[in-house]
C-alpha cells in the first residue's frame, strides 16, 4: 500500500481481482484498504470470501467480528471464535466478555473479563472493561469499586475512565466526588468535553451512564483502546483500522473520531482527515478542536483559503474563544496575510486571561506580523512582552536578536540574546546561524566562521545559512569557498530577491554588492588560502 494511498489501492485491487478473484494477496490488500477507509460492508464481502476459501487473515477476522457486533449477533461471535476466527488474546478475551453481556449472561461475562485480568500484561484492559460492563447493566457500586482502584492496583487513569467514573458516581448520588475527579483531570489538560460534564454535574442535571451503549459499544471500546495502545508501536495502517472500527460501532464516540482524523493527518492523508474532522457535530464540545484540526489539514493539503474560511466561521460562531482567533492568526500568517493575521492575534489577546500560558506565544507571533509589516516599535514591544511572560524562550530571543542584527541596532544586546538562545537550543541550526551572523555584523569574522560552519552542518540544505556562510568566508578572505557556498545556496531554492543578490555576488563579489547597496565594503582579515 504505497504511501498509504488507500483510495488508489482500492481501485487497483478491484481491477486486479476481476482477473484473479481468489488471489489471497489481492484479497488481503483490498480488504486492508477498505477497512482503512472505514468501508465495512465492502470489507465484509472480501472477508467472507477469504473465510470461504480457507485463507487465514487477522483483518478478515476483525471485519467479521465487527459485523457481528454491529448486528448484535452474539452467538455468531462465539461461533466465529470456536471456528478459529481469532484476532489475539486481548481482543478475543474481551469480545467474549461483551458477547456474554449482549446475551444477558453476566456471570459468564464477568468470568471472561476476569480471565483477561489474570492474563499477564492485560490486567488494566480487563479491569476497565469489567467496570464498564457492570455499569452498563446498572451495577454502579461494582463498577465504582473497580474504577476507584489506584494505578498500582492496575486501574489506568485515562480520559475515558474519568468520564466513566464521573457518570458512575453521579448515578450513585456522589456528585461532589464526580466533580473532584474531573477537576483533577482538567488540572493537567483543559478539556471542553470534561468541562461540559462538570457543568452538568454542578447543575444537578441528569448524567446517565452512556459512555458505552450496551455490548456493541463495548466492542467499540475494545477497538478504541487497542488503537490507543498501539500508537507508536505498530504500523499506522494497523492502528488506523482499529480506530475506524471503533468509529463504526460507536459513531458518537468523538474521541475515536478525533483519533482517526489525527492518524490520517499524521500519515499525510489530509483530505481524508479533513473529512473525518468535519463529521463532528456543531453541538459537540469537541467541535472546536475538530474544526481547528480540519483547518490544519485543509491548509496542509494546499487549500489555505478553505482553511481560513473554516476558522473565520468558527470565530463567528464562537466569538469568545481566544484559541480560535490565535489559530486563525497562525493560518493567515502562514498564508502571508500579515495585516489580517495581526488583527486576529490582537483579538485573541483581548480574550485571553492574563494568566493564560498561551499569551507569550501570541505576543511572539503578533510580533512577527508587526515586523513583517514594517512596524518595528510595535514588533519589538510584543517580543519583549513575550520574554517577560516566558523568560529565556529561545525562539523569541532568536527572532528579536536576529531582527536587531538586521536593523543594525543594539548589537551587543542582540549578541547576548542569541547566545542565550543557543544555550537553550544548541542543535537548532537557525539559532546557531543567528549567532554567527551577529558576530559577522560586529566584525568578529573569525569567530563567526566557526558558528556558521556549525549551523551549515545542522541545516545543510538551508539556502539562507549557506548564503551567510559564503559571506563570512568572503569576510575572512576565503573567496573560493565563499563562491562555492553561494552556489550551494542557489541550488537550494532561495526566494527570488535573495537569489538575484547571490547571483550578483558571484558575478562581482560581496564588496561590490555592499557598495552598490550603500554599505561599506568588508576588509578581510586573512587572505584566501
Amino acid at each position: 500500500m504505497q504511501a498509504n494511498d488507500y483510495q488508489a489501492t482500492v481501485r487497483y485491487f478491484d481491477v486486479a481481482l476481476r482477473d484473479d478473484p481468489d488471489n489471497p494477496a489481492l484479497l488481503e490488500g483490498a480488504l486492508t484498504a477498505h477497512l482503512a477507509l472505514g468501508e465495512l460492508d465492502a470489507a465484509v464481502m472480501l472477508a467472507t470470501r477469504m473465510r470461504t476459501k480457507g485463507f487465514a487473515s487477522q483483518f478478515a477476522s476483525l471485519a467479521l467480528l465487527t459485523e457481528d457486533a454491529a448486528r448484535g449477533d452474539w452467538g455468531d461471535v462465539f461461533d466465529g471464535l470456536e471456528s478459529g476466527r481469532v484476532v489475539g488474546p486481548l481482543v478475543d478475551g474481551l469480545s467474549q466478555g461483551w458477547a456474554y453481556v449482549g446475551k444477558g449472561q453476566m456471570t459468564q461475562a464477568l468470568s471472561a473479563f476476569d480471565e483477561v485480568i489474570e492474563t499477564q500484561g492485560l490486567r488494566a484492559f480487563g479491569l476497565y472493561h469489567k467496570a464498564l460492563a457492570l455499569a452498563s447493566v446498572g451495577d454502579f457500586e461494582g463498577a465504582e469499586a473497580i474504577l476507584s482502584m489506584s494505578p498500582d492496583q492496575g486501574m489506568q487513569r485515562t480520559r475515558r475512565s474519568t468520564i466513566a467514573q464521573a457518570q458512575v458516581l453521579s448515578q450513585l448520588g456522589r456528585q461532589a466526588e464526580a466533580v473532584a475527579i474531573i477537576d483533577e483531570a482538567m488540572s493537567f489538560d483543559p478539556d471542553p468535553g470534561l468541562a461540559a460534564l462538570r457543568d452538568k454535574l454542578l447543575a444537578s442535571e441528569p448524567t446517565p451512564f452512556d459512555l458505552v451503549n450496551g455490548a456493541t459499544g463495548g466492542f467499540s471500546e475494545i477497538f478504541f483502546g487497542v488503537a490507543g495502545a498501539l500508537q507508536g508501536e505498530a504500523d499506522l495502517t494497523y492502528v488506523l483500522i482499529y480506530s475506524r472500527l471503533a468509529q463504526i460501532l460507536a459513531p458518537d464516540n468523538v474521541e475515536a473520531t478525533l483519533q482517526t482524523a489525527a492518524l490520517l493527518e499524521g500519515m499525510g492523508k489530509y483530505d481524508l482527515a479533513a473529512s473525518v474532522y468535519g463529521s463532528v457535530a456543531p453541538d459537540d464540545p469537541a467541535y472546536q478542536a475538530a474544526e481547528i484540526g480540519r483547518a490544519a489539514t485543509l491548509r496542509l493539503s494546499g487549500r489555505a483559503d478553505e482553511a481560513i474560511a473554516v476558522l473565520q466561521a468558527l470565530a463567528a460562531a464562537r466569538p469568545d474563544l481566544p484559541m480560535v482567533y490565535a489559530t486563525l492568526g497562525d493560518t493567515l500568517r502562514q498564508d502571508e496575510r500579515m495585516r489580517e493575521a495581526n488583527t486576529a492575534y490582537s483579538k485573541a489577546l483581548e480574550l485571553y486571561r492574563e494568566d493564560d500560558p498561551a499569551l507569550w506565544f501570541v505576543h511572539y507571533t503578533r510580533g512577527i506580523t508587526f515586523e513583517r509589516l514594517g512596524e518595528w516599535p510595535a514588533a519589538e514591544a510584543d517580543f519583549r512582552r513575550s520574554l517577560d511572560l516566558q523568560p529565556g524562550q529561545p525562539q523569541v530571543l532568536n527572532y528579536l536578536g536576529y531582527s536587531l542584527v538586521e536593523r543594525r541596532e543594539k548589537l551587543d544586546e542582540a549578541l547576548g540574546m542569541i547566545e542565550q538562545a543557543v544555550a537553550g537550543q544548541p542543535d537548532n541550526g537557525a539559532i546557531v546561524d543567528s549567532l554567527g551572523w551577529v558576530l559577522y555584523r560586529l566584525g568578529r569574522y573569525d569567530e563567526a566562521v566557526l558558528h556558521m560552519e556549525h549551523a551549515a552542518e545542522l541545516e545543510p540544505v538551508d539556502p539562507i545559512i549557506n548564503d551567510h556562510l559564503g559571506d563570512v568566508y568572503w569576510a575572512v578572505g576565503r573567496q573560493t569557498e565563499a563562491k562555492f557556498q553561494w552556489q550551494r545556496a542557489l541550488s537550494f531554492g532561495p526566494e527570488e530577491a535573495e537569489a538575484d543578490r547571490i547571483r550578483r555576488k558571484l558575478e562581482v563579489g560581496l564588496d561590490v554588492v555592499l557598495a552598490e547597496e550603500g554599505a561599506d565594503p568588508l576588509h578581510a582579515d586573512s587572505p584566501d588560502p
